[in-house]
């Protein structure tokens, strides 16, 4: 077992890192004060071809696989951007990608890949299903050549800056015998939909440019169906195993943020005639969450290897991101208190990451949801919801 990344890898996270740096911390707090979006960063990154890192090249993309990808987030972070603003083009496109016709993928993915098509929003929470996707009300009919959409989502973000959306809806009703069934996917064009597809801003505690989306009368093609009717959720399945993979990369990113600064603060503040970072009190735990962090990347590695290699990785990458988001947790707190007071000032932009970093202990998905999957689905424990 080679535990090191190849050269082409960590060329990957050089190139990555040398764009991250014409978007210093002044840049992010500018958009973080404004709820901005960050427009010049995502265009730096889809000249780079990044965005496009796990679309093939015979559709103009990269053809990397999901470690390549995390590397990219993960540098993002570590650098102390946020990549919420453009990840979710990495994991949604997996669905078509997977499970669209090969009309679809050459349609789409050339676009995608360039830039000229941004497919950002992913449209799946409801506000009285939560994490129970299986329960979703957004339904679309079926009639003739097109489904008509009715329904409601929430926490759907990047909406003002998508040129697609990818949608799953209720095409029959719920079946107790089949909960992962009668759901179906759809990619939207949101130009053409027009007013049928309303975005409300959903002010939060993050930059996210989140949204509660409001569906009326949405006419879809049916050949904007993505794979068979009815499977629509087994299809996500797959790329949300991606999504926790690349969301715990971007909790690495984010722990080794903090403690890159925390271990530099250490060194230089002087408190009682010595580097505080002399005392136990403040070294102890800044190491001891530099080892947590080391072993969640292990298992980061493992899910996206077992991910690239075609195998099942549903325990994998739900242990990833729970040991990562945890991590990166720990890590906030751990900077704040070496920080002090100071770290409550703008300036250091760690109040802005630690915001953000605690958005991941409840999404994209619960930590408590993720423990109850393992210790049902992977120990054979009793299901517990």
């Amino acid at each position: 077992m080679n535990f090191d990344f190849t050269p082409e890898q960590e060329d990957i996270r050089r190139a990555v890192r040398e764009i991250c740096r014409d978007f210093p911390g002044e840049y992010w707090r500018q958009k973080d004060t404004e709820r901005a979006y960050p427009v010049e960063f995502v265009a730096a990154l889809t000249r780079g071809g990044w965005l496009a890192a796990l679309i093939p090249e015979i559709y103009g993309g990269i053809g990397v696989g999901v470690l390549e990808a995390s590397i990219i987030l993960e540098e993002i972070h570590r650098s102390g951007g946020n990549a919420a603003a453009c990840h979710a083009q990495m994991y949604i496109m997996g669905t078509l990608l997977r499970h669209g016709t090969e009309e679809q993928k050459r349609r789409y993915l050339p676009g995608i890949a360039s830039g000229q098509l941004r497919l950002q929003a992913f449209g799946v929470s409801e506000p009285n299903a939560g994490s129970d996707t299986t329960r979703i009300e957004t339904r679309a009919v079926r009639r003739g050549d097109e489904y008509v959409v009715n329904g409601q989502k929430i926490f759907t973000s990047r909406m003002q800056h998508s040129d697609l959306m990818l949608l799953l809806a209720r095409t029959s009703d719920y079946d107790e015998n089949d909960r992962a069934g009668n759901l179906s996917v759809f990619l939207v064009d949101l130009h053409e939909a027009g007013n049928r597809v309303k975005a409300v801003p959903l002010d939060t505690m993050v930059n996210h440019e989140t949204n509660v989306v409001h569906i009326e009368d949405l006419r879809i093609p049916v050949e904007n169906r993505i794979g068979e009717e009815g499977r629509g959720f087994r299809y996500i399945l797959g790329g949300m195993n991606a999504e926790r993979i690349l969301i715990a990369a971007e909790c690495l990113g984010d722990a080794r943020f903090f403690i890159d600064r925390a271990v530099a603060y250490a060194n230089e503040r002087i408190v009682f005639d010595r580097p505080i970072g002399q005392n136990q009190g403040v070294q102890f735990p800044i190491a001891a969450i530099y080892a947590q962090t080391e072993a969640a990347d292990l298992v980061r590695c493992k899910a996206a290897a077992r991910f690239d290699a075609g195998h099942e990785v549903g325990p994998e990458a739900n242990m990833a991101k729970y040991l990562a988001s945890v991590a990166s947790w720990v890590a906030a707190n751990v900077c704040m208190d070496t920080f002090g007071g100071y770290g409550m000032a703008v300036e250091y932009d760690i109040e802005r990451k630690f915001r953000e970093t605690r958005l991941y202990q409840v999404a994209p998905v619960t930590n408590h949801l993720i423990l109850a999957y393992l210790g049902n689905k992977v120990l054979g424990m009793p299901k517990s919801y």
